[in-house]
């Protein structure tokens, strides 16, 4: 018997049976901004598909012109559409997978002039003010859902995902908060989720008895004004009733104050919420948000927590995910580490969504598939995320890669990463690399200091440099001082710093050195000490709350562990640079830790003191036990001289080629791209 035996029983969804119970749940990509997009979307879903995912939900499309998420998004309102559809479900479907359309009206999300609400009032993530609906636009806008769910049977899916959750139009009718009507569908509970049941039972009616009708529900709001958990239960039984084969659930409204799905969230972290939608129905529910690893998901549905699991970003990392846990290779699973770095902070800044550790995604045209034409044999000179992964794909390929790393182990720059509360799976990307090198047969060379002179005997048909980065070290009066240390220094434990800390430099790298000093690594781990970090009732006791407590963002700390003031060179407020969808978390984490930041600063010297610096021409000091350089970074590339002082031509890859970030999302991708061109 597997492990995951249960994760790996089929499931009745209707009158559809899956093959197991893992799903692929919706996610925004923008591929369809992209040259060739129904050629995209084709292959990036029946990979997963070829991956044995149970299920695929696609991504939202608008029922209308008014419900599309910006302008030019996804829409399918019309006939003259159904054969770009056709592409993607023949795909998937000769992979041998279901897939599901989710019909997405954005609401007063919609970044578009004419967008719509229950009431008319302005989300703070939108710069519209959406105008209310009428009675005639609601029935108009149910009748829009059906008209959706036919055409996406017509055009092949296997059913539709009704989305009613994350704070879009159906959310908000839900929810007092921004449902300020006073006719049928406002005021009273019943009458703000009259909205949801009427587009359920439209849609079914439409649909007949055999297509899947999946309703995604928001089981925890976390905004003012949102529902009770016993509110939530009782919508879920009214869904039921209308209609819906299955419930998904969602967590949080993209304006909510709360991290719903960032690394810094723990896994599984909203296991209650879930539980108490499935205990309300007799229908299957699927478990969302944090679901990264087979484990994860197996536990939820042992516990009874859910019938079945929903990973988005997962299925970004690894489309074979289900293949691999079917066959006993979770250890060969490429683990989303819940960055948002390549997917959300992309789409979030109106580019198309890929994954940090699998740049194939969503690129999967791009990519030539099997082995090369001839193989040939490769050093790799650095064993960092580049080196890392240029070695796991130039395998892949079928050439003969030797990979020498001079630390004692695998890993570089992700193993000071790991260390940062929060980033804590960055160790299941260090597993993954280390399992797939293993099972390639890639000769692994750790501790060896590879020379030129050795490199150049060895006669290698390519030699690839993933040297890395050094310190860069500023130019300042005192800078060999010795309470002076690096960003390296600190992260690999080499130094205890000590209780008063300034950080030169206000980067990522400077951040993440903050969040090592004053950061709790059990909020990202432990969901007890997440809530109460963030202020979350799970159980959702309290109406109207939402989820929410008074202590919302405390954590009542008795005294900080250190004081610690973060400067940076520019006027400009620190964290800037920071991911769009996890930069506002770390900010306010570390606000909570009484971090102190200081913009504008010119620094003058570093003596026994501490750092002198100037704001605006005015001296000023700050007595400090230890300066921590986060100030940059310049690529080592002292090999790369070697070897061309010989004549020997080498490829540069990650920091060793452009230091300016340590940027895990380049470096990866670069490392891919040049394995596959080989």
């Amino acid at each position: 018997m597997s492990i995951f035996d249960r994760l790996l029983t089929p499931l009745a969804v209707g009158q559809t049976v899956l093959p197991n119970r893992m799903v692929m749940g919706a996610m925004h990509t923008r591929l369809e901004t992209l040259d060739r997009p129904h050629a995209r979307l084709a292959a990036f879903y029946a990979a997963r598909a070829a991956g044995e995912i149970g299920l695929i939900l696609s991504g939202g499309f608008s029922p209308n012109a008014e419900g599309v998420m910006e302008a030019g998004g996804p829409l399918f309102d019309r006939a003259e559409q159904l054969d770009e559809h056709r592409a993607v479900t023949r795909a998937v479907h000769a992979a041998g997978g279901k897939i599901v359309l989710q019909i997405l009206h954005a609401g007063r999300y919609a970044k578009v002039p004419e967008c719509v609400a229950p009431s008319a009032i302005k989300a703070r993530i939108n710069a519209w003010t959406p105008r209310a609906l009428s009675l005639d636009d609601i029935g108009r806008t149910i009748a829009d859902f059906a008209h959706t769910a036919a055409l996406a049977v017509e055009a092949g899916y296997d059913g539709v995902e009704i989305m009613g959750s994350e704070g879009y139009l159906i959310n908000e009718f839900a929810a007092a908060a921004t449902n300020h009507r006073d006719d049928a569908y406002g005021g009273s509970f019943d009458a703000r989720i009259r909205f949801a049941l009427d587009v359920v039972r439209a849609v079914r009616e439409r649909l007949g008895a055999a297509p899947m009708l999946i309703y995604r529900i928001s089981s925890i709001d976390l905004v003012d004004g949102g529902l009770s958990g016993a509110e939530v239960a009782t919508f879920a039984q009214r869904v039921e009733a209308a209609g819906a084969d299955l419930i998904n659930t969602g967590v949080g409204w993209h304006e909510s104050a709360v991290p719903t799905i960032a690394a810094s969230v723990p896994r599984a972290a909203w296991r209650e919420a879930i539980r108490n939608v499935k205990r309300a129905v007799s229908i299957p529910v699927m478990a969302s948000n944090r679901i990264n690893m087979p484990e994860v998901a197996e536990e939820l549905i042992a516990s009874g927590v859910a019938d079945c699991v929903s990973m988005a970003r997962p299925l970004l990392a690894d489309p074979e995910f289900a293949k691999k846990t079917r066959l006993g290779l979770a250890d060969e699973i490429n683990t989303c580490i819940g960055c948002n770095q390549a997917c959300l902070d992309r789409i979030f800044t109106e580019r198309t969504a890929t994954c940090l550790v699998n740049p194939r995604a969503g690129r999967e045209i791009e990519f030539p598939e099997g082995r090369a034409r001839v193989a040939k044999r490769v050093a790799v000179v650095g064993g960092g995320p580049a080196g890392m992964a240029f070695a796991v794909n130039a395998a892949e390929r079928g050439h003969a890669v030797t990979l020498y790393e001079a630390a004692p182990r695998l890993g570089g720059q992700l193993n000071m990463a790991k260390v940062v509360p929060g980033k804590a799976e960055f160790n299941e990307t260090l597993r993954y690399f280390t399992a797939r090198l293993a099972k390639l047969g890639v000769d692994v060379r750790l501790g060896e200091a590879v020379s030129a002179a050795a490199l150049a005997d060895a006669g290698y048909d390519e030699i690839v440099l993933a040297t890395g980065v050094t310190p860069r070290v500023p130019d300042i009066a005192g800078v060999d001082h010795p309470k002076v240390v690096s960003y390296v220094d600190v992260l690999t434990g080499k130094v205890d710093v000590g209780a008063r800390v300034a950080i030169i430099g206000a980067g990522g790298m400077g951040f993440d050195v903050a969040e090592y000093l004053l950061g709790d690594a059990r909020e990202s781990l432990d969901p007890e000490a997440f809530f109460r970090a963030w202020g979350v009732d799970v159980a959702n006791a309290n109406a109207g709350s939402g989820g929410l407590t008074k202590e919302m963002g405390a954590t009542n700390p008795a005294k900080p562990r250190r004081t610690v003031h973060l400067l940076q060179r520019k006027a400009e407020p620190p964290g800037k640079g920071l991911g769009k969808s996890t930069g506002w978390i770390l900010k306010a984490r570390l606000r909570r830790a009484h971090l102190m930041t200081i913009s504008g600063a010119t620094y003058d010297a570093i003596d026994d003191q501490g750092l002198h610096y100037r704001v605006d021409g005015v001296a000023q000091t700050l007595a400090v036990d230890h300066v921590v350089l986060c100030a940059g970074q310049n690529a080592n590339r002292v090999l790369f001289d070697e070897l061309a002082a010989r004549g020997i031509h080498a490829k540069l890859i990650g920091g060793a080629d452009v230091a300016a970030e340590l940027d895990a999302l380049r470096a990866i991708d670069q490392a891919t791209r040049l394995a596959v061109e080989l």
